[in-house]
C-alpha cells in the first residue's frame, strides 16, 4: 500500500495537503509560515518521438484534481487505499508539472525539496522509490530553483516527456524496470528547508512563465479507449530540459517534516462515468500546433548546474518502440515540416540600482 491510514490526508483531514483551484498545495506550518509549494498538472503537447530533441511545449490548460476518496470506483474502489487526489489523462496524452512557492509578501520564496515518482520509480535517478532523500546521486528536485518538469531524467539536459498509458501493455517504465504493473500513478513528496537555514536566506528569486494560455484546440490527437480507469506514465519523445542540481547543502533539508501525495491517473475516457464531469477535448496534435505558428520555448538559466541522467532511465525504450502485450502500439507520429518557432525565456535578476 501506498499510503498508510494516517498519512492519506489530502486538505480535510490534516490541513497539510490541500486541492485548492485544480492546484495541489502542501503546507508545513509546523516549520515555517512560508514552507510548501504549489503544484499544477499542465496539459501539453505531445512531442514528436525521433531522432531529435526538442524545445518545450506550452502549457494547454491544467489537468482538474479531485480527492479521490470522494468517488465510487466500482470494481476498482481498491484505488482509494492509497489516499490522494484523482485526475484524467487520454491514452498517448503528455503532461508537464508546474512548481510555485507559497504567496508571501515581502518573503523570499521558501525552498522545498520535490521527489517524484511513477510507479514508485524515482523520475530523477530511476531508483525504486525511498521515503527518503538521496543526495549520491540526487533523486529530487529544488522549487524555486526548479520551475517545472516535463519528464524522466534520460541525459544530461535531456528528458524523455511524460506521456500517459495503459497499465499491463508493457509501456511505462514501471513495467520496462521492475516487469510488474502493480502501481501506477504519480507519487509526490516534499522535504521543507530547515527554518533555521531559511531565515539565512535573503536572495530573491526571480520567477519563469511558460504560456498556459495558448489556443491549441484545434483537431483532436490520440484519445483510444483503455480497457481500465487506473493508468500509469510512459516515455515519449526527447525534450531539452535540465534538472538541477541541488544548490544547497544536503544539511538543510528537514527529512523529519515531509507530505506525500499519490495521483491517481484515470482515463479520460471514464472520467464522466467516475465524477460525472466531462473531460476536456484532448489537445492539438504538435503538428498542427507547429503548423499554425504557435511557439515553442527554450529555457536558459545559466547560474545552475544540471545533474546527469539517470543510466537506468537512459535505457528505457520510449512508447513508440515497445511491442505491447495485446493490440496495436498507441502511439501516432504526426511529423511536421514546418520549422517550430521558439521563443526564449530567460532568468533575468532584477537590478536593485544606486538610490
Amino acid at each position: 500500500m501506498w499510503l498508510e491510514k494516517s498519512e492519506m490526508a489530502i486538505g480535510r483531514r490534516t490541513d497539510m495537503i490541500y486541492v485548492d483551484d485544480d492546484h495541489l498545495e502542501i503546507r508545513f506550518p509546523e516549520v515555517h509560515k512560508n514552507a510548501g509549494i504549489r503544484i499544477n498538472f499542465q496539459r501539453t503537447l505531445r512531442i514528436p518521438d525521433d531522432d531529435q530533441t526538442h524545445h518545450l511545449p506550452p502549457g494547454l490548460g491544467q489537468f482538474p484534481i479531485r480527492h479521490i476518496e470522494d468517488f465510487d470506483l466500482k470494481d476498482q474502489n481498491h484505488l482509494k487505499e492509497r489516499g490522494g487526489v484523482i485526475m484524467p489523462m487520454f491514452q498517448a496524452e503528455a503532461l508537464w508539472l508546474n512548481f510555485d512557492s507559497l504567496e508571501v509578501f515581502g518573503d523570499v520564496d521558501y525552498p522545498v525539496a520535490v521527489k517524484i515518482g511513477t510507479g514508485k520509480i524515482c523520475a530523477i535517478s530511476g531508483d525504486s522509490w525511498t521515503s527518503t532523500l538521496n543526495k549520491d546521486p540526487q533523486d529530487y528536485l529544488v522549487v524555486p530553483e526548479q520551475p517545472w518538469i516535463d519528464g524522466y531524467n534520460v541525459d544530461t539536459g535531456i528528458v524523455r516527456q511524460f506521456v500517459a498509458a495503459p497499465l499491463g501493455q508493457g509501456y511505462t517504465v514501471e513495467e520496462q524496470l521492475t516487469g510488474e504493473a502493480t502501481v501506477g500513478g504519480l507519487q509526490i513528496q516534499a522535504f521543507p528547508m530547515k527554518k533555521e537555514y531559511y531565515e539565512k536566506i535573503n536572495k530573491p528569486i526571480a520567477r519563469e512563465y511558460r504560456d498556459y494560455n495558448v489556443d491549441a484546440s484545434a483537431s483532436v490527437c490520440y484519445s483510444m479507449e483503455a480497457p481500465s480507469l487506473d493508468m500509469g506514465l510512459a516515455p515519449g519523445g526527447s525534450m531539452h530540459q535540465e534538472i538541477y542540481e541541488d544548490p544547497h547543502d544536503f544539511e538543510v533539508w528537514d527529512l523529519r517534516e515531509t507530505q506525500r501525495c499519490f495521483v491517481t491517473i484515470a482515463n479520460a475516457e471514464q472520467w464522466m462515468t467516475v465524477t460525472g464531469e466531462e473531460p476536456a477535448a484532448s489537445p492539438c496534435s504538435s503538428r498542427a500546433y507547429t503548423e499554425a505558428g504557435l511557439p515553442w520555448f527554450k529555457y536558459y538559466d545559466d547560474d545552475q548546474v544540471a545533474i546527469e541522467g539517470a543510466k537506468r532511465l537512459g535505457n528505457i525504450k520510449s512508447i513508440k518502440n515497445v511491442i505491447p502485450k495485446t493490440g496495436d502500439n498507441i502511439w501516432v507520429d504526426e511529423p511536421s515540416t514546418i520549422k517550430q518557432k521558439i521563443q526564449d525565456i530567460i532568468k533575468k535578476k532584477v537590478s536593485s540600482g544606486k538610490w
